[in-house]
């Protein structure tokens, strides 16, 4: 008896299963996961993974906005498929970091952000790859708000459900009708039997299942004719 095939993960599937809360840390809101060892798992599990700091034309790490602050960004690459993100520069308030330090005002008085400087650039790109390693599955439950991953057998159950309702869905292929042939007494009888809904009606309900060429349709206006 030969041994049942192994069901092959795909890479969303092995890096969504491996559950990373020992490893994440919570902090004004925000969990964050540590870069290093994010990594090192999304390694272990695709050794082919490679990642790249996103650069402007003057090769900088970062993009600018006088006003709307630092963004980096970064992309990521799995097997062949290619994945972008990107992150804004932020204080540990959340608000983004700009050049030169700026003050704002809220209930509380008013508050301080200091200029950004490439500390705090270099943080934003090392959280940006995480981010952009759960776009492959890497602890993007945490994302989602959950306290854990789904497990591999979940992910597995969960798209083959998915698949068997996309089947069921699917809409059967039309076949076509012509006078005469085994269908032809069927499709007429339904007719006769619901004239009342009229012409056009009847017309439209036949046409879902069977292609209606323009005799067939000249036949069942000919039918509704007959008193």
């Amino acid at each position: 008896m030969k041994k049942a095939e192994e069901k092959v993960l795909t890479t969303f599937q092995k890096l969504s299963a491996i559950n990373v809360n020992s490893k994440s840390e919570k902090k004004n809101g925000l969990t964050y996961l540590s870069w290093a060892w994010a990594w090192s798992e999304v390694k272990k599990a695709c050794p082919d993974a490679t990642y790249k700091i996103i650069k402007d034309e003057e090769g900088s790490s970062y993009t600018y906005d006088t006003n709307l602050g630092f963004m980096c960004e970064t992309e990521v690459t799995i097997a062949g498929e290619t994945l972008a993100m990107w992150l804004p520069v932020m204080d540990g308030a959340n608000k983004a970091m700009k050049k030169e330090g700026y003050s704002y005002t809220t209930r509380y008085g008013e508050k301080q952000v200091a200029a950004a400087t490439m500390f705090d650039i270099n943080k934003t790109l090392m959280r940006c790859l995480v981010k952009n390693l759960a776009m492959f599955g890497m602890g993007i439950y945490i994302y989602a708000g959950e306290d854990l991953p789904e497990s591999n057998e979940a992910v597995i159950q969960a798209q083959e459900k998915s698949k068997a309702t996309s089947v069921q869905n699917k809409k059967a292929p039309k076949m076509g009708l012509k006078m005469g042939d085994d269908n032809w007494d069927n499709v007429m009888a339904y007719v006769k039997e619901n004239r009342s809904q009229g012409g056009e009606k009847l017309t439209t309900m036949v046409g879902r299942k069977y292609i209606l060429s323009v005799s067939v349709k000249k036949a069942i206006t000919n039918i509704l004719n007959i008193k």
